[in-house]
């Protein structure tokens, strides 16, 4: 089993991208978790954050705590059941940035292998035939002999999936700290996953709304 510590980034401040009275989009820091655990000091996390600035707010989707990248969430009940929907439903699109090991030499591609949850090595998931289908599309936009530089689009939302199926290609994540060898994680000062872009429907106006953001690796 893998032992999670928890250090969150000592500033309280969130990075505000859009607010109203509906929703409110956030740029997450990488080592901030998007909800809280069970354990008292797994409190602190983006959720907890905005409910101290906003009041009401509920979590609509999540990211892994060493993913940094475009987040929205509720600011009241209609809007979260109508953001859930599209999130549910494949309605949202999303892309993300990751520095990866090796020279990717396929410069695009789709990665279609089902994942289940590692019962012997948890919270780690794994390719298993008999999980759930798990779909994400990739693009090479640098590469070189030690590492490229990809655009990934996820189809599917399962738990890890990108991390997953980066390692399932043979292309580990740089600083992956749950699937990466030392070589990998020594080679980022964190997770060089970040969520790029999140295109939605507001849930009252109806309008198309597409927030980005710029990686610090």
């Amino acid at each position: 089993m893998q032992v999670f510590i928890y250090q969150p980034p000592s500033l309280p401040w969130l990075d505000i991208r859009y607010a109203d009275a509906h929703i409110v989009i956030i740029n997450k820091p990488s080592g901030l978790l998007s909800n809280p655990g069970i354990a008292a000091h797994t409190h602190d996390c983006a959720l907890t954050r905005l409910q101290q600035m906003y009041g009401e707010v509920h979590l609509v989707h999540r990211l892994d705590c060493d993913t940094s990248g475009i987040m929205v969430f509720a600011r009241n009940k209609a809007a979260e059941s109508h953001l859930k929907k599209q999130f549910e439903g494949r309605d949202t699109e999303k892309t993300y940035i990751a520095l990866v090991q090796g020279d990717v030499q396929t410069l695009q591609g789709e990665i279609n292998a089902p994942l289940a949850a590692d019962k012997n090595n948890r919270p780690l998931q794994r390719v298993d035939a008999n999980g759930k289908a798990a779909r994400t599309f990739y693009e090479v936009l640098a590469h070189n002999p030690q590492h490229s530089r990809l655009l990934l689009k996820p189809v599917t939302g399962r738990t890890h999936q990108l991390r997953v199926h980066m390692q399932h290609i043979g292309h580990t994540i740089l600083g992956d700290s749950f699937y990466g060898d030392a070589t990998c994680q020594a080679a980022a000062p964190r997770l060089c996953l970040h969520a790029q872009s999140l295109s939605f429907q507001h849930p009252t106006s109806g309008k198309k709304l597409c927030m980005s953001s710029t990686p610090d690796f």
